[in-house]
């Protein structure tokens, strides 16, 4: 109502009355007025019924309001994400004031936040992934040419979400993140078996044409069986449905294509691309194997 001011502070005046729970119980409230007494709330002022928000809440000082959107169960949060910012969004924009603002929030917001996280661990697992290998095999080339089978991979996987999809809802969530990490690791382990055997051929005695032969000869058998295990391995939390199938049918669907792929392949273009001579840049940079130091290593399965 005001404020008082006693010489040192300020103070609030506040009338306080009894609890009321409807606007009647209000209107129904005396107030001692000076010149007709006491009278009520109701003959003094005209409550009106409208629409507002229960309670303001602030975001970065800035008053806010909250609109719930709940999407139906067979639409992603994606799919309900990318509605609402192409199409509802501009529309909301243009009939709003210019220092209003929207943001998405919620389920929205943690889900862009994942995915950056994903993004960034996507990254880093790539690059330690490739100084293992170049410190592996002692050669920046060598790494190279096994992680040039991570793009076919990342590509079944996308290709079998895409075919998963013509059948049922299958969301792009954080597990079929996760599902893209874990083939990384899975897919380089053919190629690795095909590098290491042809430059164990080479060390041999063998030119390099007849050492990627060797190579694709030895270790064709088990590079098929290792991806076969993994995708019939995988076929049950893709294929079977129950309690919890949901949640991993996107992560086994991503291994299952991206192993599929990368076998398909490995025995096409890995051996096309160890045929191939070394750049001048990748011998310049790489230490010179001494054999009576260095011995071939190779992976049986």
């Amino acid at each position: 109502m005001g404020e008082y001011f006693d010489g040192n502070d300020r103070m609030d005046m506040i009338l306080k009355g009894p609890v009321w729970r409807s606007p009647e119980e209000l209107a129904a409230v005396p107030i001692a007025t000076p010149l007709a007494g006491i009278q009520s709330i109701g003959e003094l002022t005209d409550i009106e019924r409208t629409v507002g928000p229960s309670q303001l809440l602030r975001v970065n000082g800035q008053r806010t309001l909250t609109l719930a959107v709940t999407p139906p169960p067979e639409m992603t949060v994606q799919e309900a994400l990318d509605i609402l910012r192409d199409g509802v969004g501009p529309q909301l924009s243009e009939r709003m004031p210019d220092d209003v603002s929207i943001a998405y929030r919620g389920t929205a917001d943690r889900l862009e936040a994942a995915f950056q996280t994903m993004s960034v661990n996507l990254a880093i697992a790539a690059i330690v992934l490739f100084l293992i290998l170049a410190a592996m095999f002692r050669s920046l080339w060598d790494a190279v040419v096994v992680m040039l089978s991570m793009p076919l991979a990342i590509g079944g996987g996308v290709v079998a979400l895409r075919v998963l999809n013509l059948f049922t809802t299958q969301a792009m969530d954080l597990l079929t993140t996760i599902g893209f990490l874990i083939l990384l690791g899975l897919v380089v382990n053919n190629a690795i078996l095909l590098v290491m055997q042809t430059r164990a051929g080479e060390r041999g005695g063998l030119d390099r044409v007849a050492a990627v032969a060797e190579a694709v000869r030895v270790r064709a058998r088990p590079i098929y069986m290792s991806t076969l295990t993994s995708i019939f391995g995988m076929l049950p939390l893709m294929l079977v449905p129950g309690v919890g199938s949901q949640i991993y049918r996107g992560l086994a669907t991503v291994i299952i294509g991206g192993m599929f792929v990368s076998a398909l392949f490995t025995l096409i273009l890995m051996p096309s691309i160890l045929k191939l001579p070394r750049p001048r840049i990748a011998r310049a940079l790489e230490r010179d194997d001494d054999p009576a130091r260095v011995k071939g290593v190779t992976a049986d399965v």
